[in-house]
């Protein structure tokens, strides 16, 4: 192609029946791949999930002029994302303190965040981050509109809605279990949610049939209740 000036590209696979007795391709393998391409900068990350005997590979170029990150995992590359709107993060590994401060900081202008982990975080290299850190700075999503937490484990709940970890936008739209709602807010009687949740102008409970008035006290801004 000698007319080409420009090669610009985002590339992501999903491979399933993966054979784990054999040698997999790693990252460095993928990237070697690419190595007469000089002239452009190429970023790609690979995770392999054994129990799923799956595989999920991005590979694209930079700068990166995405708006949507798919099924993003911890492997999630360091770098400046100002054009992605919508992240859909899904891990079997549990998503640490650290990472939503560098999903903050590559994704300043991040509007959509959906996620999918069942894995408890680590509390100990939590506190121990904290001790070393001294404190941790509040994460911020300035312009998230969207949450959805609603297949998670009560943890990343915890993480978003606790004052002291999280600072939400207002105006936004919280999708989440009722029963871990109702956990992680103490029965809707915890000081340091209640910040988070009065910034709630839309909320989606699911899984149980509730009464919403305890919920109305609790989202005092949240005109759609369902």
């Amino acid at each position: 192609m000698p007319k080409l000036k420009n090669f610009v590209f985002s590339i992501h696979s999903i491979i399933n029946h993966l054979d784990f007795s054999i040698n997999l391709p790693s990252n460095q393998d993928i990237q070697r791949t690419f190595k007469d391409l000089e002239d452009y900068q190429i970023v790609s990350y690979i995770d392999y999930f054994p129990n799923e005997k799956s595989g999920r590979c991005h590979i694209y170029t930079c700068p990166s002029q995405m708006r949507y990150y798919y099924k993003l995992a911890n492997s999630f590359p360091d770098g400046l994302f100002k054009s992605v709107r919508h992240i859909f993060l899904c891990d079997k590994r549990p998503f640490e303190f650290e990472f939503f401060i560098r999903i903050a900081q590559a994704c300043p202008f991040l509007k959509t965040l959906v996620m999918e982990n069942e894995s408890p975080q680590n509390y100990e290299q939590f506190q121990k981050s904290n001790v070393d850190n001294r404190n941790l700075p509040i994460i911020k999503y300035p312009h998230l509109t969207l949450l959805n937490l609603l297949c998670t484990h009560n943890d990343y709940i915890e993480q978003f809605l606790d004052n002291t970890k999280t600072c939400l936008s207002n105006n936004i739209h919280l999708v989440v279990d009722y029963d871990s709602l109702q956990t992680v807010t103490y029965n809707f009687t915890r000081n340091r949610t209640r910040v988070n949740c009065s910034k709630v102008n839309k909320l989606s409970v699911y899984d149980k049939l509730v009464t919403f008035k305890h919920l109305n006290d609790y989202f005092p801004h949240a005109e759609n209740i369902r």
